[in-house]
C-alpha cells in the first residue's frame, strides 16, 4: 500500500465537531442562543479565532443564524442543513452514528436503481466500454478495499451518464461520507462488491439502453449488502431487554 501524507485535524475542525455534536444531540436546542465566542474559547481551551472560523463554517452549512451585532442562534439542522453536512453527521467523535448510517443505506438503495435507469436512457451504448473497464478492474481487485474503490468508479460513470445535477451532488455527498470508512466496511461490503456477475448484468442492461432491466439489475447489486448492514445496525441499536 503506498504511503499517504499524514493529515492532522485542525483546531477549528475539532471545535466544529464539538459544537455540532451539541446541536445535533440537543444540548443546544433550535432557537437557543449559542454561547459567545469568548465563552466557547474559554470552555474549549482554544483561541477565539479558531472558534470564529468554526462558527463561520457552521453558518455556511445553515446551522446557525448570525445577526450582526446581536446573538447567534441555533437552527433546526433537520430543516436547514444540506447534504454537505452528511459526512460530519455519519462519524462524530470518532464513532459511527447508526441512525445516519441507516439513512445513507436507505437512500443509496432508493436512488441507485433510478440513476441506473436514467443512465440507460441517456448514456446507453456510449458508456458500456467504460463500465466494462471498471468491472474488469473490480474482478481483478486484490482486496475488499480496492473492490470498493472500483465499485465507486463504476457508479461514478453511471451517475455521469444519468446527466442529473441533483443525483450528482447526492452521489458526491454520499461518497464523501463513505470513502473514509472503506477499510472498516470491507467485510460487510464484500457481499456487494464481490458479485462481479451482477455488475456485468447491470453493465449490459445500461449498454443496451434498457432502463427497466437496468433498474432491476442495480437493485440486485445494491440490495444484498444493504440488507445485511441494516440487520447489523438493528442488532447494534436493539436494547438487550428487547432481544431476550
Amino acid at each position: 500500500m503506498p504511503l499517504q501524507p499524514v493529515t492532522r485535524r485542525s483546531v477549528p475542525d475539532e471545535v466544529f465537531d464539538q459544537v455540532l455534536g451539541e446541536v445535533v444531540d440537543g444540548g443546544i436546542g433550535a432557537g437557543e442562543p449559542l454561547p459567545s465566542e469568548r465563552r466557547l474559547a474559554e470552555v474549549l481551551g482554544v483561541s477565539r479565532p479558531a472558534v470564529r472560523e468554526a462558527l463561520q463554517r457552521m453558518a455556511q452549512t445553515r446551522l446557525l443564524e448570525v445577526r450582526h451585532g446581536g446573538t447567534t442562534t441555533v437552527r433546526d439542522f433537520r430543516r436547514y442543513a444540506g447534504l454537505d453536512l452528511l459526512p460530519r453527521l455519519l462519524v462524530r467523535r470518532g464513532e459511527l452514528d447508526p441512525a445516519v448510517a441507516r439513512s445513507v443505506l436507505e437512500a443509496r438503495l432508493a436512488v441507485g436503481p433510478a440513476v441506473a435507469a436514467l443512465a440507460a436512457e441517456r448514456g446507453g451504448p456510449a458508456i458500456e466500454a467504460a463500465l466494462t473497464t471498471t468491472v474488469d478492474a473490480l474482478a481483478a481487485a486484490p482486496d475488499g478495499v480496492e473492490q470498493q474503490v472500483q465499485a465507486l468508479a463504476f457508479w461514478d460513470v453511471v451517475v455521469d451518464a444519468a446527466d442529473s445535477l441533483v443525483f450528482r451532488l447526492m452521489f458526491n455527498s454520499l461518497r464523501a461520507a463513505y470513502e473514509p470508512a472503506l477499510e472498516a466496511l470491507a467485510p460487510v461490503m464484500a457481499e456487494e462488491v464481490g458479485q462481479v456477475g451482477a455488475y456485468r448484468v447491470l453493465t449490459a442492461a445500461i449498454g443496451a439502453g434498457d432502463p427497466d432491466t437496468a433498474r432491476a439489475a442495480a437493485d440486485r447489486v445494491l440490495r444484498p449488502a444493504t440488507t445485511s448492514i441494516l440487520s447489523a445496525l438493528d442488532a447494534l441499536t436493539t436494547p438487550a431487554s428487547e432481544e431476550s
